[in-house]
């Protein structure tokens, strides 16, 4: 029998095997979900910016934005750019969602096994597994970990899922973006709305792990009409648990992404926003309060949910397809670790 030592210490070689499939696993799991979800995730963007994009161009094309809903936009994005419209910004998207999938699921992993050996210790209770607040904990940890990794190409994604034809700025691509962005605004631009987008990834990515993975121990452990079987979940079930915890997380979280994506605008050559109800100037925000200060002021409160109920319709099957994706893909490669362990 092998000692509880040589069980608590794998060969490095099976360990660094393990961390290579576990990131592989969280970027398939990511670029999935979105790819699923990509004509809601740009319609999305566009209804947060409307704003921006409307009273800027209106001049140009006075029918420029008519996105009165979800379907109502679907159905003009593809009358006017067609099928590759739906889908436009989709390889920036997946190019960033991998490596953050990747980085997100794998810094949940071993954030969740530190702060359980900190709980166990402070209890001096061994068997002690993590509660719905310290999995909060973990998964903001992984969301804070993921999102400043990635952010400048969350940046440059929003803008060349927005431009149109009649953009005065045309981005050729993800890198061409990232150093025109560079070159002409500077490198802090790159990390314009970096303080919302880390302040809302924390409930945001919280609640989904935290959600996500006590719906599921509840289920099997009190087994509500039968639905588990075997400490095993279907995995229509497990669909279910990651929408929901998809949705609450961007409710909490939703105002905060809406802020994010306005900051990233501002800097743009001659698309930053006009102050809507104004009709002259630009809104420079100075910062994320100010930010909301002014959205608030000239579009009221409902405008930090603009957009709200497409994304809602996203969430829920990219949720919950990225993190069944996840844990299936973690099974074909025969990773002994799954994030619920």
């Amino acid at each position: 029998m092998a000692s509880a030592g040589e069980d608590a210490k794998p060969p490095p070689t099976h360990r660094l095997l393990s961390i290579s499939k576990s990131l592989v696993a969280g970027g398939i799991a990511g670029g999935v979900s979105r790819t699923a979800v990509a004509p809601l995730e740009r319609l999305k963007i566009l209804l947060q910016v409307i704003p921006i994009r409307f009273l800027v161009t209106i001049v140009q094309n006075p029918h420029n934005i008519k996105y009165k809903g979800t379907i109502q936009g679907l159905k003009y994005i593809w009358r006017t750019e067609g099928f590759r419209g739906m889908f436009k910004g989709n390889g920036t998207n997946c190019a960033r969602i991998v490596p953050n999938s990747a980085v997100k699921f794998f810094s949940y992993e071993e954030a969740s096994k530190g702060i359980l050996w900190l709980y166990q210790r402070q209890t001096g209770n061994e068997e002690a597994q993590l509660t719905p607040v310290l999995r909060l904990g973990a998964g903001a940890c992984a969301g804070i970990i993921a999102m400043s990794a990635t952010y400048p190409m969350d940046l440059v994604r929003g803008r060349i899922t927005v431009q149109t034809d009649a953009s005065p700025r045309q981005y050729r691509g993800m890198f061409h973006a990232l150093s025109t962005v560079f070159r002409e605004e500077g490198p802090r631009a790159l990390y314009k709305g970096w303080l919302p987008s880390v302040i809302g990834v924390i409930p945001y990515v919280g609640l989904n792990f935290s959600v996500y993975e006590s719906l599921k121990d509840w289920l099997i452990r009190y087994k509500p009409l039968g639905i588990a079987q075997d400490s095993e979940l279907s995995v229509t079930t497990r669909l279910a648990c990651g929408a929901a915890a998809g949705t609450v997380g961007q409710t909490v979280a939703y105002p905060l992404d809406v802020i994010r994506r306005r900051m990233q605008m501002v800097g743009w050559k001659d698309a930053a926003s006009v102050v809507a109800g104004e009709g002259k100037g630009k809104a420079e925000y100075t910062g994320m309060v100010d930010a909301f200060k002014k959205t608030i002021k000239y579009e009221g409160f409902g405008a930090l949910y603009t957009g709200l109920v497409p994304n809602s319709v996203k969430v829920v099957p990219s949720i919950a397809i990225a993190f069944v994706t996840y844990e299936m893909v973690k099974d074909i490669l025969g990773v002994e670790m799954r994030i619920s362990d």
